[in-house]
């Protein structure tokens, strides 16, 4: 059975932890789902983590689709949330229906997560009445990286953890499901789960929201370009695979791979 919006709200009612890991393909998708994680991200982080780039920024709906198609494949139970990446939703409330639609309809996303606050509510409230659960995210928005002038931990100061606080008010009644707070203090993070009766889900803000998410890359230490304060290296995978490969080539040029017992 899938995880589903009952799930995550009852989860919070409960007050038992909700976990959120990122997957943009088919072995780890079905790696992280095993493994019990509620929640699947395919976030546009895949930017950065798949394809390269410097930011969210470049990714695009069709890719996000591409990508979402492969992870709703490989799962059985996580709830699979789509992101909605940077200009799909923000010039008009027409085009935000539209491109959520398609990450349900084409891609099989049983929700959708949008950066934002106040500027978005439109967009919130007309994907919510056309039946797509919506995941807010708030502090630190990757995809206003130019804006922020890079990534830092925004709510530090009085009057932009206000707005922080309010913006999550404000999605709450606009219909989101739960909120991703990313790189807050962790005390304002404490009282936005408190002010809420959906959940929160944190990343860098503490441990004190509803649930955590972390992109799976770093976890795994794949992602070498930089490590956030927040990434807890569980593995230094990109280590050993290293050291796997290496080995291979070493083998095939001395002439001791294929061997006997690999061979016909």
């Amino acid at each position: 059975m899938r995880f589903t919006v009952t799930d995550l709200l009852a989860k919070k009612r409960e007050k038992q932890k909700i976990t959120m890991l990122t997957a943009y393909d088919y072995p780890f998708a079905q790696i992280v789902d095993e493994a019990g994680i509620d929640m699947i991200l395919v976030g546009d982080s895949l930017s950065m983590v798949i394809q390269g780039n410097e930011t969210t920024l470049p990714v695009t709906v069709d890719e996000i689709i591409y990508h979402t198609k492969i992870v709703v494949r490989a799962t059985k139970r996580a709830m699979v949330v789509a992101d909605m990446p940077f200009m799909s939703y923000q010039i008009s409330v027409e085009d935000a229906v539209r491109n959520a639609g398609r990450l349900v309809k084409e891609a099989g996303a049983q929700a959708v997560k949008l950066e934002g606050g106040r500027e978005i509510i439109r967009q919130i409230k007309a994907i919510t009445e056309a039946e797509i659960p919506v995941i807010g995210h708030l502090g630190l928005t990757p995809q206003a990286v130019l804006r922020m002038g890079g990534y830092k931990l925004q709510g530090k100061i009085p009057e932009q953890a206000q707005r922080i606080k309010e913006d999550a008010i404000l999605l709450q009644e606009a219909g989101v499901v739960a909120i991703v707070l990313e790189v807050i203090p962790s005390g304002l993070a404490k009282d936005i789960t408190e002010s809420l009766e959906i959940p929160t889900i944190g990343i860098g803000a503490g441990v004190n929201c509803d649930g955590q998410v972390l992109v799976v890359h770093d976890l795994l230490g794949l992602f070498e370009k930089f490590t956030p304060k927040f990434v807890k290296k569980y593995l230094n995978l990109r280590d050993e695979i290293l050291k796997a490969i290496k080995q291979y080539k070493e083998e095939v040029e001395k002439g001791e791979f294929p061997d006997k017992e690999h061979s016909f």
